[in-house]
């Protein structure tokens, strides 16, 4: 048997141990985590040896992760019943940083084209992680070998290692860390505990914290959909979105190509948004090989996919050393948009099986949808997909995707009509609308603010323009009979410009109209009123933005028009107010006027008249 040895690390080893210890990882209970994954890659090795039919030493004591902690004396030991090392494989393993041993496995296995590859690890360094917190770290291990013997590797970290032969040792590894002064907090059950339950829930062996068993949830995520009960995603939901209500959708997703990804996706049953909460932060967590690397996990999703919860679980990360943050941006972009993609698939897929579903998930998130068609380039057609509105070839209450809207277009039809107002009754009683009606033409009622920004981002659908109702240039199929002349009415708008002045543009006989007097129609092509009011609430602080002068047109077969142009000729004063009265009547229904006390004063005085 070989005796008491004492080994030196060389100078470029000492210069990164001196790396892992001070500067690697950004917080110091990473350690725990390393040195768990670590002892169930043992674990995972065992497993595949027994599987293999090789001769196991202590067969009959099941793979299993044990930890300890003694505040009294300051230590914590991490012990897994796993595949242990020979003395050269201590050595090499643990007497050269940044070898990782697990990799050279992972290795040897996917050159014998073995299967169970992929269910190890490749975390090398991490143990030396014990460091930021141990002034020493022993390790007693015996390899699964029935001839092999146990060793006892010692270091105080910066020197070297002592290496010693050790009788009467279990199968597997041991490490005990004598603690710092300053990390004696990780002696303490209650630190480790939450240190344990943050990272390692879903390690694929049991865990036990001086007896008691932490991780009793299942990673569900890698087990075959057929074999999972509801009863038990529910009971994970409540796990990782800390919400008793059952999840409105769930999606599980796998893949092997352009990334092996397999993830867990929920839609809460409520927005919490809209419950007086703030803004969500996202709370999907990222896992490699069902371990935490990054909880509440950022640019995983775009940020209009906040209100997800659940798990992504991928083999290809490149992780740094510390496994604390991704190497290749490029690639996290990559799983971004893989994920998102079937997401939105998901989604029009439900929207078709359980349209009843979707409804209920379009009432909670239809605000994020939106976002992300303001904000996403990339999945914008994807999301025009998922739009629903209310529409005037539908009852109340119903509402129509786009791609069922373009289904309905006549032939003479090129555009996609839509109409913001308050509610359907504004909608259909919107002088807007009228034209729209009179040729039967489906216009898409917008009750969200917002809906103008929506349709400005998206611009078409389906290769057909969307446009709004007040922005369409479009007439009656035919001139509505009676009324001013056309000569008439264009004295009409002569007179009517001449007296409101700056207050218009421009004053014409309009086309569109079938019961209104008059209508405003906002001179800017690409800004509507409302999309103006929404930029000025944006800039409180800022100047207001100037809104250019409406045009003004008149129906000159409306009743009202064709009295006042009798009055202008004996009263025109009379004349005058009636006139700005019908201007601020056209601009109430468009939303356009903010200050209506000018109004209201002039509107008493014309009932004075009428009264008198």
């Amino acid at each position: 048997m070989s005796q008491h040895e004492t080994h030196h690390f060389q100078a470029e080893i000492q210069q990164l141990l001196n790396i892992v210890i001070h500067s690697l990882y950004t917080d110091k209970e990473i350690f725990v985590r390393e040195l768990v994954s670590n002892a169930a890659d043992a674990c995972e090795k065992l497993r595949f040896h027994q599987s293999s039919g090789q001769p196991v030493y202590q067969a009959e004591i099941a793979p299993a992760i044990l930890v300890t902690t003694d505040e009294s004396a300051g230590t914590i030991t991490i012990t897994d019943t796993g595949l242990g090392m020979t003395h050269g494989e201590l050595v090499e393993n643990l007497g050269t940083i940044a070898h990782s041993g697990t990799k050279a496995f992972l290795k040897q296995l996917a050159e014998d084209k073995k299967p169970d590859a992929g269910l190890i690890g490749q975390f090398g360094v991490g143990f030396y992680s014990a460091f930021m917190v141990a002034k020493r770290v022993t390790v007693w291990s015996r390899s699964f070998a029935p001839e092999e013997q146990g060793w006892q590797w010692t270091s105080e970290g910066m020197g070297g290692y002592d290496l010693a032969p050790a009788a009467d040792l279990a199968r597997g590894t041991r490490i005990t860390l004598e603690l710092k002064d300053d990390a004696k907090s990780f002696s303490q059950t209650g630190t480790i505990e939450g240190v344990i339950q943050r990272y390692s829930s879903f390690v694929p062996f049991p865990i036990e914290l001086n007896a008691k068993r932490l991780n009793t949830v299942q990673a569900i995520w890698a087990r075959n959909k057929n074999e999972i009960t509801e009863e038990e995603y529910n009971e994970f939901y409540t796990f990782v979105g800390h919400d008793h209500e059952k999840p409105l959708f769930r999606l599980s997703f796998s893949a092997d190509a352009p990334l092996s990804i397999q993830s867990l996706l929920f839609v809460p049953s409520r927005n919490f948004e809209t419950l007086g909460m703030g803004r969500m932060d996202s709370e999907v967590n990222l896992y490699c090989r069902k371990v935490l690397i990054q909880s509440k996990a950022k640019g995983l999703f775009p940020e209009w996919l906040r209100f997800l919860k659940g798990v992504v679980d991928s083999e290809d990360l490149p992780l740094n050393i510390s496994r604390e943050t991704m190497q290749d941006t490029s690639l996290l972009q990559k799983l971004n948009r893989v994920l998102t993609g079937r997401f939105l698939k998901f989604l029009e897929e439900q929207s078709e099986k359980a349209p009843e579903s979707y409804a209920k998930f379009y009432a909670e998130y239809q605000r994020f949808l939106k976002e992300g068609v303001v904000t996403d380039f990339t999945h914008k057609e994807a999301l025009g997909k998922l739009l629903r509105y209310e529409s005037s070839a539908l009852a109340p209450g119903q509402s129509t995707s786009l791609a069922d809207y373009v289904k309905r277009l006549p032939s003479d039809q090129t555009e996609i009509y839509c109409l913001l107002a308050a509610n359907r009754a504004a909608a259909e009683a919107s002088p807007y609308f009228e034209v729209f009606k009179e040729r039967g033409w489906e216009v898409l009622f917008l009750y969200d603010a917002w809906d103008e920004f929506v349709m400005e981002h998206l611009r078409a659908f389906d290769g057909k323009s969307l446009k709004l109702a007040e922005k369409a240039e479009l007439n009656l199929s035919a001139p509505k009979p009676g009324g001013l002349s056309e000569e008439a009415s264009g004295e009409l708008a002569r007179w009517l410009k001449e007296t409101l002045g700056d207050k218009v543009s421009e004053v014409r006989a309009s086309r569109r109209l079938v019961e209104s007097p008059a209508v405003v129609v906002d001179s800017d092509k690409f800004m509507t009123a409302s999309m103006r009011r929404i930029m000025k609430a944006m800039k409180q602080d800022g100047p207001e933005p100037v809104a250019p002068k409406p045009d003004f047109e008149i129906n000159p077969a409306h009743p009202i028009l064709a009295r006042l142009d009798a009055v202008r000729r004996t009263d025109n004063a009379l004349a005058a107010s009636v006139a700005e009265q019908i201007l601020d009547n056209a601009r109430v229904a468009a939303g356009l006027l903010e200050d209506p006390r000018a109004m209201l004063s002039r509107l008493n005085e014309l009932l004075e008249k009428v009264l008198k």
